[in-house]
């Protein structure tokens, strides 16, 4: 799809966005909000909402904060030491934010989300509706990975990826990843367009970040191609270009544009293809691979090879194929131990194999979704 396509039918049309910021862009080198630059973005966003564009801002800079306001020069490398800085931090960010803010107009509201929030259903209808309430309201949902009480198994690490999961929860037209750098390079040039992502994209990254964030290019294209994949656009330009967020939104060719694919995934395949994390693997053979790839079916004991873990009815599963790349996810019918023991069975066993036969389908085609 064209760049000057998707700037002009897409961007400009916006209803929602979701904005991210990093670290490095809205604080100095001392780490301290760079107040300068806050102001001209905030700008931006109450232009947007007074233009009427729902916005949400997703921003890091609590760690950076802290860092500056303990006296301290390097991010920590220990999680307990991340989690008080940022605990301190964090008050310091969301005062910058109010206060200029409040300059234009604007109240805000402070959003503080794990991976957990995410993974489970209800929490993460919860953060769409709070979401959507907010903006009904005219205030500006600010949200920051909560780092002060996050633990490896329930954090993501950057705000890149809650970034796209938020784009993905609200169902945004547009996610703008702002950053340090004009775009992704090639050649000593910003590319304009990618309209897939590949290997031959992420080799043109580095995968290096900042001394103060968490993230990095790699990190940004993989929160584009979670949004891209959902069906919608998605853009990663320089925070400190002038007006860039209005001139995104007003078409001009600014950062590079990620092409959006041509069908968009519903809300809940969203959170069925990404949001949720797999509670365990059933792996399959061939011919029941090409049922699901090829003539959308729904996955069937007969199928069915091995499982691996334990999980409940209901549970999101991960579905491998005989190489072991995972091909679909899926909400299961049966438990693990069920599946185990009706694996390789035709339907009309399965009554003999568990004493009873509740569904047909280990897995419906309605309650999964094919990479």
């Amino acid at each position: 799809m064209p760049a000057a396509h998707v700037r002009q039918t897409v961007i400009r049309n916006a209803r929602h966005i979701v904005v991210k910021v990093g670290t490095s862009a809205i604080c100095d080198d001392a780490g301290q909000p760079d107040v300068k630059v806050i102001r001209a973005l905030a700008a931006q966003i109450a232009a947007a909402m007074d233009g009427g564009v729902g916005v949400s801002l997703v921003t890091s800079g609590a760690i950076g904060a802290g860092l500056a306001e303990l006296g301290l020069v390097d991010r920590p490398k220990t999680l307990p030491m991340l989690q008080a800085v940022a605990a301190v931090g964090q008050g310091q960010l969301m005062r910058t934010f109010h206060d200029v803010f409040a300059r234009r107009g604007r109240k805000v509201a402070q959003v503080l989300l794990t991976r957990a929030d995410f993974e489970d259903r209800t929490r993460y209808l919860n953060i769409r509706n709070t979401l959507a309430k907010l903006s009904e309201l005219g205030v500006l949902a600010i949200i920051n990975e909560n780092d002060a009480v996050a633990v490896d198994e329930i954090r993501y690490g950057d705000n890149d990826i809650i970034a796209a999961h938020l784009a993905n929860t609200l169902t945004a037209d547009l996610l703008v990843l702002l950053t340090t750098v004009d775009g992704v390079m090639k050649a000593g040039r910003v590319l304009d367009v990618i309209e897939r992502i590949d290997d031959e994209t992420l080799a043109l990254v580095t995968g290096k970040q900042t001394r103060l964030g968490s993230g990095g290019m790699a990190s940004k294209l993989t929160a584009a191609a979670m949004v891209t994949k959902a069906g919608e656009a998605a853009v990663i330009a320089n925070a400190r270009t002038p007006n860039v967020l209005t001139r995104l939104l007003a078409g001009e060719g600014v950062g590079t544009v990620f092409a959006p694919a041509g069908r968009k995934m519903s809300r809940r395949d969203r959170w069925i293809a990404q949001a949720s994390r797999p509670a365990g693997t059933i792996a399959i053979d061939a011919g029941a691979a090409k049922a699901l790839r090829e003539r959308g079916k729904s996955l069937l004991p007969s199928g069915i090879t091995a499982v691996v873990g334990r999980f409940a009815k209901g549970a999101i599963v991960a579905v491998t194929d005989p190489a072991g790349e995972t091909i679909a996810r899926g909400l299961t019918n049966y438990s693990a131990e069920q599946i185990q023991q009706i694996k390789g069975l035709k339907t009309s066993q399965i009554s003999a194999a568990l004493g009873d036969k509740p569904y047909d389908e280990v897995i419906h085609r309605n309650n999964m979704t094919v990479e």
